[in-house]
């Protein structure tokens, strides 16, 4: 069951990628060739409407092919014979439907529990924090000029921030306020002496909204940073998870709140769609060959030559990309199988 779980939940995000892409090839009078979910060979497949719909063996990715998407076609409804506007649109339309199904599904959770107040629960005595003045009961607007609007954007600065030091803004009894606080290193990393909890509170519809909106907006500053960590060296290859790793995440998750109950299960299966949705969306804008930031890069050149760059050698560029990323996934999911028996 939990196997059949998580491959719900990753089948639901790569289908709503692939249909952003969809709707705008449609849209835009793009022939769509085939419409997938999975990889490899076809089990069910059925052909509607000039586009062939395909479930297929391999439960991970999934695509949405284009007449002309890989420059072998230019005639009508083929992609290049859209303007460059266009196939843009039809490029974006993935990863901004990956954060529009992360608005959705933070409604629900928002909606449902409320949003994590940024509140200090806790200030230990002796540390910085005590030091510069903030007191328990404070909540944290600002860090460093960033807003705070969520209790783990507050929690978990100090982890793409190292020995930071940190000017914090921050309200108590309607009174803004300001303090300068050095970390100082602990055994488990560097702290400013400030306990929180994971306080919520339940806001009304337009409030429910708005921090839906910081739930899917902090979820993708947390894959940007996690990425610029990755390039700094904090983390390595070995601590990144591929499609096993996720599922196996998922399944985790899944059993682990079973005995809480029905809602504590759709609650925090719900919070890692969210997390992975956005996740995808963020790493697909990537200007990587092969990814959907790649092309959107080679048509953002387009759009300043006004020409458009030689079909055949766009195309090699992008099965050399296509070719590394596969490579990149084999190691990422050695590294899953590995850790799993481990």
């Amino acid at each position: 069951m939990r196997i059949l779980v998580a491959l719900l939940v990753f089948s639901i995000i790569i289908i709503v990628h692939e249909f952003g892409h969809f709707l705008l090839a449609k849209l835009n009078g793009i022939t769509v060739l085939e419409f997938s979910l999975g990889m490899g060979p076809r089990l069910l497949s059925h052909e509607f409407g000039g586009t062939r719909y395909s479930w297929k063996l391999l439960p991970f990715g999934g695509s949405c092919m284009m007449l002309g998407e890989d420059g072998d076609e230019d005639g009508e409804g083929s992609f290049g014979s859209k303007s460059v506007w266009a196939r843009m649109s039809v490029i974006v339309a993935g990863p901004l439907f990956n954060f529009l199904l992360g608005f959705v599904l933070a409604i629900f959770i928002v909606g449902t529990i409320g949003y994590d107040v940024p509140v200090v629960y806790k200030v230990s005595d002796g540390m910085p924090a005590q030091a510069a003045g903030i007191q328990a009961g404070d909540i944290i607007t600002k860090m460093n000029g960033k807003k705070i609007h969520l209790y783990r954007e507050f929690a978990n600065y100090s982890l793409f921030h190292p020995g930071e030091t940190v000017v914090f803004e921050y309200e108590r009894d309607g009174q803004r306020y300001e303090a300068v606080v050095e970390p100082v290193l602990t055994d488990g990393g560097y702290k400013y002496g400030i306990s929180s909890i994971n306080y919520r509170e339940k806001v009304g519809p337009l409030g429910t909204l708005q921090y839906s909106a910081y739930e899917v907006r902090y979820w993708i500053d947390t894959t940007i940073d996690s990425l610029k960590l990755l390039l700094r060296g904090g983390v390595t290859i070995n601590d990144m998870s591929g499609p096993v790793g996720v599922v196996d995440m998922i399944g985790d998750t899944y059993e682990e709140s079973k005995s809480d109950g029905t809602m504590y299960v759709w609650l925090n299966l719900v919070n890692i769609a969210i997390l992975l949705t956005a996740n995808l969306g963020v790493m697909n804008l990537l200007p990587i060959p092969a990814l959907d930031g790649g092309r959107l890069v080679f048509l953002i050149l387009e759009a300043i030559r006004r020409k458009r760059i030689e079909p055949e050698l766009e195309a090699k560029i992008h099965m050399t990309g296509l070719m590394l990323l596969m490579l990149l996934m084999v190691v990422v999911m050695f590294n899953d199988v590995r850790k799993i028996f481990m």
